[in-house]
């Protein structure tokens, strides 16, 4: 504990999200939380340093954003740069082992989020013993499911990088297709590990609905609320990961708009800033900014899709869905039992596909009339991502626009913040560990990247103030890694 001025607390672990953000509560004369907010407030400027750049470095340079969803932006530049190429329509084996990589990337992020950083909260509890409350916790008490999220996550990494060329950072994905196809060695190495891969994704949509249905009452009032939904879905509306159009629902489940084509993304969403945030805040056009929010990700997916075309998935799916009794299911936690489900309809697909033949097939790249804009849209873990590019006579990118899924959730990660915050510490003489850990899970639902949406240099730790009526600091707790 040090202090200079205000009260600073350190506390290890590093807090469970993928970046790194600021609470800030506001409270009145009362001690009544009046306002809570989450912060990210460094900033790094893909979209501009990219400007000059040959369009076909894309797929590649704009990966490095993150380290723990390269593959959705690789693909998501690489969607967009097909277009510029005029190689929107793939070869068989091009689209195949992109969605396999996708499939691949699906599960090793969920996986990650959902045995490494949601399950001790999970497990012992959101005000449970900091000490344990972390994955080495997890080990320790729970070896055996430990173990199984370290190794569903390489199973996808194994999968990414058979695709991809490397788990990290890969090359697969160039303009117009794939630089490679799967050698039947190595389709046959993935297919050993399947079944276990299949009996463990079952094993973890019973883990996230088990949960989910014995805390329903708490979970219900926890950090939830109705909002819009926007995901893509396939043409016959099944949930779609690689390549769909847009659909948006409301809070009841009414179409907003549907199969929107993803080049017409801006006619029908726009993005809202606020000074206190580099993140932006976007929302549907046609409901304006204050009603036109949304949220993105499993969530969303499952809500927003008509049916999963995998037969298990969408036995779970059904389930699922009574949550809502015959509307979009609210709760903000139910988000990681639709993550789950998100795992095993991914380990479904490619199971389906590494008994494709198309994927040894040698006709991989397809190219045609050149254009000098390219949009792609992809459905990464978090959510709805959109890269957006217009280049130069020279082939150099003169335009660059993303949305990524966290900032499409900024919105409603704040309300659940606010939520959080206002129920647990309105009147209370002091924050205490469970209760900074109650706000942290509500921003942990979503799953956050916030190096992705924030494009952040440097590190920056999870940092909660409490303001009185006044303004004045008066109370300030850190959780960083020092």
């Amino acid at each position: 504990m040090s202090s200079s001025g205000n009260e600073r607390i350190v506390i290890e672990p590093v807090t469970r999200v993928e970046g790194h953000g600021k609470v800030t509560i506001h409270l009145d004369e009362n001690r009544q939380v009046r306002e809570a907010r989450l912060h990210i407030v460094e900033f790094r400027g893909f979209e501009r340093f990219i400007q000059g750049r040959p369009f076909w470095e894309m797929p590649v340079a704009v990966q490095r954003l993150c380290g723990i969803c390269p593959v959705s932006h690789h693909l998501g530049a690489a969607k967009a740069v097909d277009w510029l190429v005029g190689g929107e329509n793939l070869t068989a084996t091009a689209e195949k082992m992109r969605r396999l990589m996708h499939y691949g990337q699906i599960v090793q992020s969920h996986a990650l989020h959902f045995f490494y950083l949601a399950s001790p909260d999970l497990l012992f509890g959101f005000q449970s013993d900091p000490l344990k409350r972390n994955v080495l916790g997890v080990a320790a008490e729970h070896p055996e499911l430990a173990k199984q999220g370290i190794l569903m996550r390489k199973y996808g990494q194994e999968i990414i990088k058979a695709t991809a060329g490397k788990k990290i950072h890969g090359t697969g994905a160039i303009p117009g297709g794939i630089n490679k196809n799967l050698p039947v060695e190595e389709r046959d190495a993935l297919l050993e590990d399947w079944d276990q891969m299949l009996q463990w994704a079952r094993d973890a949509v019973d883990l996230a609905r088990g949960y989910t249905l014995e805390n329903l009452e708490e979970l219900a009032d926890f950090g939830s609320f109705e909002s819009n939904y926007l995901a893509l879905v396939r043409d016959d509306g099944a949930l779609e990961l690689y390549d769909g159009g847009l659909r948006a629902i409301d809070a009841d489940g009414n179409a907003i708009f549907d199969h929107a084509k993803n080049e017409k993304y801006l006619d029908y969403l726009a993005e809202g800033v606020r000074p206190w945030s580099y993140m932006k805040f976007p929302f549907i056009r046609s409901l304006g900014e204050e009603k036109g929010w949304f949220r993105v990700g499993a969530l969303a997916r499952v809500n927003a899709c008509t049916y999963i075309d995998t037969p298990e998935a969408e036995e779970a799916r059904q389930e699922f869905m009574g949550l809502g009794n015959g509307r979009p299911v609210q709760h903000s936690m139910a988000y990681h039992w639709a993550r789950m489900i998100e795992v095993l309809h991914a380990v479904e697909k490619i199971g389906e596909l590494l008994k494709d033949p198309d994927l040894q097939g040698e006709d991989l790249t397809v190219a045609g009339d050149r254009r000098t804009e390219g949009i792609g849209v992809i459905e990464a873990p978090r959510g709805t991502l959109f890269h957006h590019y217009r280049i130069n006579d020279d082939d150099q990118v003169t335009m660059c626009n993303l949305i990524v899924a966290t900032t499409s959730n900024n919105e409603p990660m704040n309300r659940a913040v606010t939520d959080v915050a206002k129920k647990l510490m309105s009147g209370q003489p002091e924050i205490t560990d469970g209760m900074m850990n109650s706000v942290e899970v509500a921003i942990r639902a979503y799953d956050p990247c916030l190096s992705c949406a924030t494009h952040a240099l440097g590190q920056m730790p999870l940092i909660v103030q409490v303001h009185d009526h006044d303004g004045r600091v008066i109370q300030r707790r850190v959780k960083d890694g020092s």
